[in-house]
């Protein structure tokens, strides 16, 4: 669950998750890189999804998010 933020600023980035798991993996994979160096991540939205196909299989799941952080 986000915290709330009563007073202050929100910074949002854009980021792009790789996994060659899920779709739900990638987007853990954005949320754990982000926090290796951003700290009070609030939320995550994705933006958009896809896949990268080779002879018909799904290799590797990418989505974009933003990542939305409190300013100190």
């Amino acid at each position: 669950m986000s915290r709330r933020i009563e007073r202050g600023a929100i910074k949002v980035i854009e980021l792009i998750g790789i996994s060659d798991e899920s779709f739900d993996d990638a987007v853990r994979q954005a949320v754990t890189k982000a926090a290796d160096s951003i700290s009070g991540i609030t939320g995550v939205e994705v933006q958009s999804m896809n896949a990268g196909v080779i002879d018909g299989s799904i290799v590797q799941y990418r989505v974009a998010v933003k990542i939305a952080f409190a300013v100190h």
